[in-house]
Formats: C-alpha cells, structure tokens, sequence
C-alpha cells in the first residue's frame, strides 16, 4: 500500500490544484498538491515536504478532511487530504500546471477516481 497525503487549500472560495504531469501515473489529472509519505515520516511532515518541493511555499497542515483507499489496478493507496493554509506565494517548481478553481468548478476538472467523493464533499456550499 502506498500512503498519499494531499493538500486541500482554499482562498477566498477556491481551491488550490495542480496538473498531474504526463507520463507520470493519472498524468494529465488534476490533483489537490501532495505526494507520497516516507518511511517514518508523519502526514504533516511529508505534506510540508511536498508542498516545498513542488510548490516553493509553507504550509500549516490542520484537520483531516477526507481518507479513503483505492485500487489503480498494480497500485493500492491510502489517500488522506488534510485541510492547509498557505504560507507565502505557490510557483509551481516542476513544470506543472497550477490554478485556484472555484467551488462551483471543481467538478469541471478531470481529477483521480479516488478523489471524486472528495469533489462532491467540497462543492456543498457549507462545505468549509
């Protein structure tokens, strides 16, 4: 199993994504920023680390807002999204695409079958 931990930032109604890069697994998907736990590594620490890597900024990892598990044929992953505030401005380091999409659009985007119950849980207009 591989754990994911991603982040869930939101702006003034949007929604910090990112574009799967091709010729990664789900290229071309956008994604909530985040990236693989290593060994030994908290979800708050491997959360911090992957948002400096592809994003050059700080985050503060608050409250768990969605887990799940999902098959991708040869890989199983534990998904955990964690609710974040940015600290600083967020240029993407890796050559990926980024955009703050409102609430009402997230739907519109192509995202990782694993994140679609997610999807449906942000755009609730309570959903904060």
């Amino acid at each position: 199993m591989i754990v994911v931990v991603a982040a869930v930032i939101e702006r003034d109604g949007s929604f910090l994504v990112t574009r799967r890069l091709e010729g990664t697994h789900l290229g071309g998907l956008w994604e909530f920023p985040g990236g693989k736990v290593a060994s030994g590594e908290t979800h708050a620490a491997a959360l911090a680390r992957e948002i400096r890597e592809e994003l050059d900024a700080e985050v503060e990892v608050g409250a768990l807002v969605y887990e799940t598990e999902f098959t991708y044929g040869d890989r199983w992953i534990s998904l955990h999204f964690y609710r974040c505030t940015l600290r600083g401005a967020p240029r993407p380091l890796l050559g990926q695409q980024m955009q703050w999409v409102p609430r009402g659009e997230l739907q519109a985007l192509d995202f990782p079958p694993a994140d679609a119950d997610l999807i449906r849980l942000l755009v609730q207009p309570d959903a904060r």
